[in-house]
């Protein structure tokens, strides 16, 4: 593309993004104030429209720009970065949290309320954390809470029922054999240890590792594999025009409250280099009801092996500067917290 076609072609797209009416050569030569007539832009639109940038929905209308345009106008833009007095409120927020699973819920919502779309924030194990402690609560009715921390400051709950109740005292020697021996460990490798103690175990070791077998098969230290997902803003996706009957509409919520779809999602930007802001216009590949759709993203390097993706999910039409910036911002708190 020429300088003057691109810059035709990218006022195309906020004309769009404004009004989501086809835009007309006379709209963009009354908005440009300059010497380009309303018949040298036609000629231009005509070159943006053979060349797939545009299309024309009915022959005397004005062009609509494809996601081939709106991936010409991203590439375009300059990201704005939040005062440094905003960043660190922000890197503030993310600091005062405990855990990863706060951080990344607190990141959905922070990305929908400053971009009034869909935030998700997820995080993908790549390696096995290190064991950092176990605590276990006898419950009633030979229920049992166990609780797993891991040195990335991931914590997980379970409860679960046994067979045969343990006392408070059996548990505390159980969680004690585990703090004792296994702090520092990747789970992987204790899972390992553990089975191979409990397939050969030693006369010191019978009585507390025949009460741990059961707690090991109820899924005690089991807690690597599973991405964390967090979700907010399906309402702001209801007042969009995206052209869906009603029973399209019901489809696309029940696809988002798919963990394996948004996940799909995410899996476009785990490629790129960590902090790499990333734009898909257009999703219709992944679901038909998600084609007037945009997903912006960003991976972000967590410590302990654990990458995490924050993205928004918003139209076609949004705004792109600030959401792409909101999430740019965002996500250099989040990994910085």
């Amino acid at each position: 593309m020429t300088p003057r076609n691109r810059e035709v072609l990218h006022e195309i797209v906020e004309a769009y993004i404004q009004t989501g009416e086809p835009v007309a050569s006379r709209f963009i030569a009354r908005r440009r104030h300059d010497a380009l007539s309303a018949a040298s832009i036609r000629n231009v639109m005509a070159d943006l429209d053979e060349a797939g940038y545009l299309s024309q929905p009915h022959t005397s209308a004005g062009r609509v720009p494809t996601e081939k345009a709106f991936q010409s106008y991203v590439q375009s833009l300059r990201l704005r970065r939040l005062a440094s007095e905003e960043l660190a409120r922000l890197r503030a927020e993310f600091g005062r949290l405990d855990t990863v699973e706060a951080r990344v819920e607190h990141t959905s919502r922070t990305l929908t309320e400053m971009t009034h779309s869909f935030g998700i924030a997820a995080t993908l194990r790549q390696s096995s954390p290190a064991l950092d402690q176990i605590e276990l609560v006898a419950l009633p009715e030979s229920r049992v809470l166990m609780v797993v921390m891991t040195r990335d400051r991931q914590v997980r709950n379970r409860v679960v029922t046994l067979e045969t109740a343990l006392t408070p005292h059996e548990l505390e020697g159980i969680r004690n054999y585990i703090n004792r021996n296994f702090s520092g460990w990747t789970l992987e490798t204790v899972r390992r240890e553990l089975a191979g103690r409990l397939d050969h175990a030693s006369a010191a070791y019978d009585q507390i590792l025949r009460k741990l077998t059961e707690l090991y098969s109820k899924g005690l230290l089991d807690i690597g594999g599973a991405p964390e997902i967090h979700m907010e803003g399906a309402s702001n996706l209801v007042g969009i025009d995206l052209h869906l009957t009603r029973e399209k509409t019901r489809e696309l919520f029940r696809a988002l409250e798919e963990k394996k779809r948004v996940l799909e999602l995410l899996d476009r930007f785990l490629e790129q280099k960590p902090g790499e802001i990333g734009v898909h216009v257009g999703l219709a590949d992944l679901h038909p009801a998600m084609a007037e759709l945009s997903l912006i993203g960003l991976p972000v390097a967590l410590p302990g092996g654990i990458s995490a993706v924050i993205a928004v999910l918003g139209p076609m039409r949004m705004n792109y500067a600030r959401v792409m910036s909101a999430v740019q911002n965002v996500g250099w708190a989040f990994e910085r917290s």
